[in-house]
C-alpha cells in the first residue's frame, strides 16, 4: 500500500507540474527580410532558453499583420505585433493593443513612446533613395539629391518603389503631394505626379524586401525608394548600394511593437517587447540592420549607423500627420490601385 500511495503521489505531482514545466508558445508577427533572419538568429534563441518558450514568427508587411489581427479578432493568435508606426496607430485605435507592463522608459528616447504605453518604437528608419553606386558611376550619372530627380527619363523602367500598402510607397505619394501644393490633407497633387511623371520610370511596385534586393542584384533596378535600415543591411552584404537623403526631407518610419490585446494577454509578450528595446538588443539591431536605435544607451557614432537618421541627418527627418493619413488611407489605397499601379 505504501508503494501505491507513493506512486499515486508521484502521478499527482506530475499532473500538477506538467503544465508548469511544459514549453509555452509566443507568436510574433513582424517584417520579413533582415528582420526575420536577425530576430530568429540573434534575439529569439536566448529569449526562448530564458523563458522556456517556443517562438512562432509570422513574417509580413505591416498591413498584412493588421489584416491578420482583424481576421483573428475573436481569437487572436498573435502575441506581439511589430508594424510601421502609421499602421500601429490604426491597430491601437481598433483596440488590438494592450498597455506594455513593467517597461523602464528612462533609457528610451521620447519619440519612441506611444500614448498610454500601448506600443513602443523598436527602430527608427529614414525614407529616401537607394542607388546602385557601381551602375551610377559606370554611366556617369550624378547622385540624386531631390525627390524630383525620380522623374528623370534616364531612370525609365529602373525605378523600384514599394506599393501604397507599404509605408515607403505611401511616403512617396505624400512627398509629391507636399512638394506640389498639397499634403496629407490634400493628396491630389501627389497622385497627379505619380501617374504622369513617376509611373513611366517604375520597373516594379515591389513590397517584398527579398525581391527588392533581387531586382538590384540582377541589374534591373538601379534606384529605389527605401529605408535606411533596409539599405544598410543590403550594403552590409557587400553589394554596391548607398542611401541618399533627399534635400526636401526624409519621412521617418518607426518600427513599433505592441502586446496584442486578448482575454488573457501572454505575459511573455511584455517581456519580448522589453527585450527588443534593451540596450544590448538595440545595439545588435543597429550593427546588423542599420536601425536607428530607440535606446539612448546605444552608441550612435558606430559606422554601422552611417545611413541612419541620427546626429546631423536627423535634421532632414519629416514627421507625417498620421491622423490625417489614416483617416483616408483606405480611400487612397483603392485610388492608387485604380490610377497608379495598374
Amino acid at each position: 500500500m505504501g508503494m501505491l500511495r507513493y506512486l499515486g503521489a508521484v502521478a499527482a505531482f506530475a499532473l500538477l507540474a506538467g503544465p508548469a514545466l511544459a514549453q509555452g508558445k509566443l507568436t510574433v508577427a513582424a517584417y520579413g527580410g533582415v528582420w526575420d533572419s536577425h530576430l530568429r538568429e540573434k534575439v529569439f534563441p536566448d529569449f526562448e532558453k530564458k523563458h522556456n518558450v517556443k517562438i512562432d514568427y509570422v513574417a509580413g508587411n505591416s498591413t498584412d499583420t493588421l489584416a491578420k489581427l482583424q481576421a483573428q479578432k475573436s481569437n487572436q493568435v498573435i502575441d506581439v505585433a511589430i508594424m510601421d508606426d502609421g499602421v500601429m496607430y490604426q491597430a491601437i485605435q481598433l483596440g488590438f493593443c494592450s498597455a506594455i507592463q513593467g517597461m523602464d522608459k528612462s533609457e528610451l528616447y521620447p519619440a519612441a513612446l506611444f500614448k498610454g504605453d500601448k506600443a513602443v518604437a523598436v527602430g527608427q528608419t529614414g525614407t529616401g533613395f537607394m542607388i546602385n553606386t557601381k551602375a551610377f558611376k559606370e554611366r556617369g550619372w550624378a547622385t540624386p539629391t531631390s525627390w524630383n530627380d525620380l522623374k528623370d527619363a534616364k531612370f525609365k523602367k529602373q525605378l523600384v518603389i514599394p506599393p501604397i500598402n507599404n509605408t515607403y510607397g505611401l511616403y512617396t505619394l505624400m512627398m509629391y503631394a507636399r512638394m506640389n501644393g498639397g499634403g496629407e490633407k490634400n493628396i491630389d497633387p501627389g497622385f497627379k505626379v505619380m501617374k504622369e511623371q513617376i509611373n513611366p520610370n517604375v520597373l516594379a511596385y515591389e513590397p517584398s524586401p527579398g525581391k527588392m534586393t533581387e531586382l538590384f542584384q540582377s541589374g534591373q533596378g538601379t534606384i529605389a525608394v527605401w529605408g535606411t535600415g533596409r539599405v544598410q543591411a543590403f550594403a552590409n552584404t557587400g553589394f554596391p548600394v548607398d542611401f541618399i537623403y533627399p534635400k526636401e526631407g526624409a519621412p521617418i518610419l518607426l518600427a513599433s511593437a505592441c502586446p496584442v490585446a486578448k482575454a488573457s494577454v501572454n505575459p511573455l509578450a511584455h517581456e519580448m517587447i522589453k527585450t527588443l528595446v534593451s540596450a544590448s538588443v538595440q545595439t545588435g539591431m543597429a550593427k546588423e540592420m542599420g536601425n536607428g536605435p530607440v535606446n539612448s544607451k546605444v552608441d550612435v557614432t558606430m559606422p554601422e549607423l552611417k545611413m541612419a537618421p541620427v546626429g546631423e541627418r536627423a535634421k532632414l527627418v519629416i514627421a507625417p500627420d498620421w491622423d490625417a493619413i489614416n483617416a483616408k488611407r483606405d480611400e487612397w489605397t483603392k485610388r492608387w490601385n485604380r490610377e497608379v499601379e495598374r
